[in-house]
């Protein structure tokens, strides 16, 4: 019986039409909050279902078949092609049941740094924004930037964005899910536009990215005395002012030493709002990572260091060529790269993720 071989799809299938209930009642459906958090879970099990679904009406097809080709030998042509096609649909139950990351279906927040190089590195920097801005608008997503520090040629210094999807994604098509593997430092190589002698330049920026933790999170409780809140004037380009007021928050918190700025809203309570949202998001992500290293498995290990050595991906701008160096994928379409054309350098970690969880679990 598939319900004795696959015990955790018949608990997955239960789980579903529990979250179904609870979605259906007044008091949960009036809570956008509850409905996030019960409707990400509901995507979650989704896959399983359906394929443990195909499942059981490939086999119950395929048994029913049998039973009619014992009676009429017309049907033993369709009962053998029925019982050819259940090891595909059972394939199919056992890939769904591989444990996902449980923050796939998270929107992110995500930072980019501009490393070694000098203002080239701070011009890359405003290159990758803008890759992973144009992305996220051919992914349907909403980005928001929440601070920002630019130079006078246009660089960035350093950036921060809130990355979100519309609605409740199903886990593989989650922001997370698709923005975890950017995390690290990105090398490019080009003639920058500071060099009066035409000689190719190696710099680098730095890219981190965490789940967003809900506003209401339960895994994060965060104490006020925990924290040291600074107030300050916004600074534009150049560190000049840009306003006479005092918005702009900068958060410590005092157990860690995370500390978080935010200065792009338009009074000190958005900011301050704002700020909190990324730390219980930083927090968040310091939990699994230490849940992660503890199971052996660091699935959100990114690089912080911005040493040119220690680079995930090279872009050659001579060349008009991109490489991802934990997959080796090589393609010469930078330019459409860097456009925002990013899905399948994306599907080469996605697949590579998916081959480890695989084997991991075939151990």
């Amino acid at each position: 019986m598939a319900e004795e071989q696959f015990p955790a799809a018949r608990t997955a299938l239960e789980e579903y039409r529990r979250i179904e209930q609870q979605m259906a009642q007044p008091d949960v459906a009036s809570s956008p909050d509850r409905m996030r958090k019960l409707g990400r879970r509901h995507a979650e099990l989704g896959a399983i279902v359906s394929a443990y679904t195909d499942y059981l009406h490939a086999r119950d097809d395929a048994e029913a078949a049998h039973e009619m080709a014992a009676e009429d030998p017309d049907f033993e042509a369709e009962a053998k092609r029925l019982e050819e096609a259940l090891p595909a649909a059972e394939e199919r139950l056992r890939t769904a049941l591989i444990p996902r990351d449980p923050d796939d279906a998270r929107d992110v927040i995500m930072e980019i740094k501009a490393g070694t190089g000098g203002e080239e590195a701070a011009l890359f920097a405003g290159d990758l924004l803008r890759m992973y801005t144009r992305y996220a608008e051919k992914r349907g997503w909403s980005t928001t930037i929440q601070s920002e520090n630019t130079t006078e040629l246009g660089g960035v210094k350093d950036v921060q964005l809130a990355i979100r999807a519309k609605g409740t994604p199903a886990p593989e098509e989650g922001v997370w899910a698709s923005l975890k593997y950017e995390g690290g430092v990105h090398r490019v190589q080009r003639i920058p536009v500071t060099e009066s002698q035409g000689r190719i330049q190696t710099s680098a920026a730095g890219v981190i990215v965490f789940p967003e933790a809900d506003e209401d999170d339960d895994e994060i409780e965060i104490d006020p005395k925990d924290l040291k809140i600074d107030i300050f004037m916004s600074s534009g380009p150049g560190g000049q002012s840009v306003n006479t007021t005092y918005s702009a928050v900068r958060m410590t918190h005092i157990p860690t030493g995370i500390v978080v700025s935010m200065q792009d809203e338009k009074s000190q309570i958005q900011n301050r709002a704002s700020a909190l949202r990324v730390l219980k998001s930083r927090l968040l992500a310091m939990k699994h990572e230490q849940e992660a290293a503890e199971a052996a498995d660091m699935r959100h290990s990114q690089v912080r260091s911005l040493d040119r050595s220690e680079r995930i991906r090279t872009y050659n701008f001579p060349e008009n060529r991109i490489v991802d160096h934990r997959t080796n994928y090589k393609a010469y379409n930078l330019d459409a790269v860097l456009d925002g054309d990013l899905q399948a350098v994306i599907d080469s970690d996605v697949q590579a993720d998916e081959a480890q969880r695989l084997a991991r679990t075939n151990e």
